[in-house]
């Protein structure tokens, strides 16, 4: 055994573990000043939120004009549960951005970035959102993006779309998950 330099506690040569060879590293989903470890697909953005406690409760901001983060007007604000373990994906707007906030449980927000013009054509990004991780994330038009929630309660999420709802031609398109044509466009596993 030697010591490692990291850590100071002993070590030993790794490649006598048994899958070892196969092991891969993990690495942190933030970094050391607690920012999200992301490359953001080509026009998304985010903002961690935290709640702030006081003596009848708790508040959490979900959305603020001098963030920065859209200059499209809020519009229609949607209030949407998710079960325990279910998906919902993949979506797509042709003409509305997508701010989502989940209000309550454990939402994993994923987004693939399908658009051939962009920069970041292929990428996906997964963001990890929740009642002890609040946060915002504004969709851009044309990423197909879903969720599923992975923890143990139903969970809800507030959607702010920067336009109305049309009933009669909803700007909604949609890619089932679990579509073996879908898998092949979508290299991704929920």
């Amino acid at each position: 055994m030697t010591s490692s330099p990291k850590s100071g506690y002993p070590s030993f040569d790794l490649e006598q573990v048994a899958g070892f060879s196969v092991a891969l590293p993990r690495q942190s989903h933030t970094t050391s000043n607690g920012q999200l470890r992301v490359e953001p697909i080509e026009g998304i953005s985010y903002r961690l939120t935290r709640p702030v406690s006081h003596t009848h409760g708790h508040l959490t901001e979900v959305f603020r004009e001098d963030w920065s983060l859209t200059n499209q007007p809020v519009v229609q604000v949607n209030f949407t549960t998710t079960f325990p373990g279910r998906v919902r994906a993949w979506g797509l707007h042709a003409a509305t951005i997508d701010r989502l906030f989940v209000a309550t449980g454990s939402i994993r927000i994923v987004c693939f970035d399908g658009r051939q013009e962009s920069s970041t054509f292929g990428r996906i990004n997964e963001f990890y959102f929740g009642e002890r991780n609040p946060g915002l994330l504004v969709i851009p038009v044309g990423v197909y993006h879903g969720w599923k929630n992975v923890g143990d309660t139903e969970a809800a999420i507030i959607s702010m779309p920067s336009c109305l709802y049309d009933h009669d031609g909803p700007d909604r398109f949609e890619l089932p998950w679990d579509a073996p044509t879908t898998r092949e466009l979508i290299d991704y596993e929920w």
